[in-house]
This record gives C-alpha cells, structure tokens and sequence, in this order.
C-alpha cells in the first residue's frame, strides 16, 4: 500500500475544493488523487462513480484549462476514482488563483512567489524584468569602465567588443527589455542599486562570540564593485594576517584562502535570491566565518558533497551571471567549485561546508592548518603586530649604529628585519665574512639592545631583544 506523500493523496468523497488540489498538483511536479479511499489508501467505495467519471474531467477543463487522466477502478468489492495529474509547463490557475503543491500542504501563491512562478512559466527569469525610468545616464560610468577593464583582460570580450557606446555595450550583454533596462542592468551598474531592488548590499561582521559584535561595514554600490570592495575590507580590517617565515622569506597567513572566498562571494552574489530583500551577510570571527545568503539549490545540490562533484550551472539570476562571466569573474558551467577545491588544496585548507537551508544557504569557511597553529601556539604575530616591531627595530639601529657600521653589516640588518634570530653561520652565509667577523658584528648588535645571545659557543643563536 502506497501511503500519502508529496505526489499522492486519498479522499473518501469528491468535493469541487479538490481542484485546487488538481491545481497545485499542475503547478507543482504532477500527482495522483485517489477519490473513494480513506487516508490509510483502503478502499471506501464511492456514491455514484460513473456520474463523477463524466463530471470531474469537465469540471477540470472548464476551470483550469487542463486535460487529467481521470479512471475508475474497482478493488473487487469497492470502486474508486484516480486522477492522474501531470506537471504542466506553463502556469495553471483555478478561478483566479494559483495554488501550488509543496511537501504535504496545499497553498496559494501570492506576491514575489507567483511573480517569479509566472515569469519561469513564459521562459523568464526575476533579474531580467524591466524597470521603468531608468536611463543609461543614470548608471555609474566607473563600474562599467570596471566591466569593460576586467573583460578585456580575462579575454571574455575583445578590446573592439567594449570600445562601443554604453547602450550598445548593455543591448549586446542582453540587459534591455524592449527600451528598458533590466533588474540585472540596474544592480550590476547602478549608482545605487538599493533604490530599485533593496537589500542589493553586503554586510560585513567581526564577531567574538555569536551574541558579541563589536563592529560592522555594508558595501553598497554596483554589484559589480562591491566585489573587489568586500574582499578588500575582509582581508584588511577583517580578517587578521598571522605572520610565519619559510626559510628568510616572510609569509603573511590568512585562514581562509583568499581566491577561494573571492569565488564564494561571486556566487553568492549571482545566486541570490533579491526579492527576499536580505542582504549578503558575512560573519568573521577569529577562527572562521560565515557567508548567509537567501536563496534554494537545486534540489541534485542538496549537498556539499554534491556541490563539489562536476555539475551544470543555473544561476539564479542569468543575466546577471552573464555580466559576470562576461567580466571573467566567475566561471560557466559549475567550474568556480573546482576552482574552489583547488584553492582549499594549495594553502592546505578544509573545503567550505554548505548548509543548504529552504530560505537561503550558509557557507562554514574554517581555518587552514598552519593559521590554526599559529594562533594555537601563541607565534604568529598579526601584520599591524609586525609593523610595530620592525618600526622599533629600525629605531634602534638608526639610534645607535654609524652609517659605515651599517654598510658593513647591511645584509645581516636586512634579515634581521623579516627573522626573530640568526646564528654566527647564517650571518657568514649572508656576509662572506669571517666567524670573528660575524662575531663582531652580532657582538655589536647585542651592545645596543637588539640582540641577546641565547648561548656561549660561536655558533650561539642570537635573539632580538624586541620580541
């Protein structure tokens, strides 16, 4: 026995109400409804069935416009009807209403919900709307300058192909409906795009705790500036840089790799749901952050794991993805995850982790291994850390050492500058010097403050003294 699901469900009786089920059944992904079984699928038997065999086909015809397959069956003992409704490519309405099947529930579709439902019935998509009264003139010049810039040099567009005047640049990117400009023109180009769709921004975070924010930022603007500008503010305010050394070279760590987030971000902004009116929210704390923005996968990307396999791409928004990969900021065909996972792989980093909820998705964005040790061992110093210290290491040797000791000795001060120590045989590989040569050096070094040797022997470690 088949028991009631999203696609299934069991009547005793007919009631002329059950079109709206045959309505949102047409509007949904197809279904059966079976008329004459209790809700356990039992057969009740029906009152005459031969007269309802001839009048809910028509009663179907005449309100909804649609064609059911409508038979009648019988158990052996009792008869029942079964209605067989397929999914239909354009939108159905019964007596003015749209009713759409979701889960085990029944409902109506009213405002942005049945505007985006009958767009998708003709082929249409939300961002490629026209607004009203929005001339070219009102765009901002810099951000299709930016467009125009980032095309060319990702070989997207040519320079012959943008050398043209702004409406003709925007017909050719498909961002006109008849005279007008489309919602993706108007958010990818407008001065402020909030005017026309709101919450067309992102909000920026830095938080301690769940409950403890101690500051934020929006970034408003043309989409298509509001990119570089976020990543921009996250990697400089946001997010601190730990500083490690491999070998003399010194290496600023952030936790998350930067053009990974970079393709987060433009997927966010491509996906989102705008109507919701939410803007793109990102929460950083000191171990990790978070991307929020409202929207659904489909539902064969339910997962992370699915999302990383190699899949189609369906933006959300299409013209406005066009904008973007035109611009060469986002990948076709699904490939910006790979770009993703390749990323996470070379800076040693656990691949983002989706939770794909019904009103939006929250990407988890964790720490790679080395910032992790780093900042579990108490080592890793922040950049304005850095900055500080070598500011005081530059005073003491401006201070205290003559301009020919300072020649004598200038590759030794140039990697004591990047390093906490050095050794008598790092300072002759630097010099070519003698060990007693070196020796001096260091020795000299110690006598003004900015070193302290660690041990007794010529190759003792030396320490600066401004750690």
């Amino acid at each position: 026995m088949i028991v009631e699901n999203q696609n299934i469900e069991y009547k005793e009786s007919w009631h002329d109400e059950y079109l709206e089920w045959i309505c949102g059944y047409a509007n949904a992904n197809g279904g059966t409804l079976f008329i004459g079984k209790d809700n356990n699928g039992i057969t009740k038997g029906l009152h005459k069935s031969h007269e309802l065999l001839k009048n809910i086909p028509d009663k179907i015809t005449h309100t909804m416009g649609i064609i059911a397959d409508v038979n009648l069956h019988n158990d052996g003992q009792n008869e029942y009807i079964e209605i067989i409704v397929e999914k239909y490519p354009s939108l159905v309405s019964y007596r003015g209403r749209y009713h759409y099947r979701s889960g085990s529930t029944m409902r109506t579709m009213t405002g942005v919900e049945l505007e985006k439902a009958l767009l998708k019935s003709h082929g249409r998509s939300w961002d490629g709307v026209p607004i009203p009264r929005v001339a070219v003139d009102d765009l901002q010049q810099s951000s299709i300058e930016l467009f125009k810039e980032k095309a060319v040099d990702s070989d997207r567009l040519t320079t012959a192909d943008v050398d043209v005047e702004n409406r003709v640049l925007l017909d050719n990117l498909h961002l006109y409906d008849d005279n007008n400009l489309t919602r993706a023109a108007v958010m990818a180009f407008h001065k402020v795009p909030d005017k026309w769709v709101f919450g067309s921004h992102i909000k920026i975070g830095y938080f301690v705790t769940d409950s403890d924010l101690r500051y934020m930022d929006e970034i408003h603007g043309p989409l298509i500036e509001q990119v570089d500008k976020t990543i921009d503010l996250v990697y400089t305010k946001y997010m601190k840089a730990l500083i490690d050394y491999e070998g003399i070279q010194r290496i600023e760590k952030y936790m998350f790799p930067r053009e990974a987030f970079r393709e987060i971000l433009t997927n966010a902004i491509v996906h989102k749901d705008y109507s919701s009116n939410n803007p793109i929210q990102i929460s950083v704390y000191e171990d990790k952050l978070y991307i929020y923005n409202s929207g659904t996968m489909p539902p064969e990307l339910s997962t992370t794991e699915k999302l990383f396999e190699k899949h189609s791409s369906k933006p959300h928004n299409p013209k406005l993805a066009n904008v973007f990969f035109k611009s060469g900021m986002i990948e076709a065909w699904g490939r910006g995850f790979e770009k993703i996972r390749d990323a996470c792989e070379k800076h040693n980093t656990e691949l983002p982790e989706y939770d794909i909820m019904s009103d939006g998705v929250m990407v988890l964005c964790k720490p790679n291994a080395k910032y992790m040790e780093l900042l579990d061992n108490g080592n890793g110093r922040t950049v304005r850390e850095s900055e500080r210290i070598v500011s005081e290491y530059e005073r003491i040797v401006n201070e205290y050492l003559t301009e020919r000791e300072k020649n004598s000795m200038v590759a030794i001060l140039e990697y004591l500058r990047d390093n906490n120590s050095i050794d008598n045989r790092t300072g002759r590989e630097l010099t070519g010097k003698s060990s007693a040569t070196v020796r001096r050096y260091l020795t000299k070094l110690c006598e003004i403050g900015l070193l302290r040797p660690s041990g007794t022997t010529i190759d003792a470690i030396y320490i600066k003294m401004s750690e």
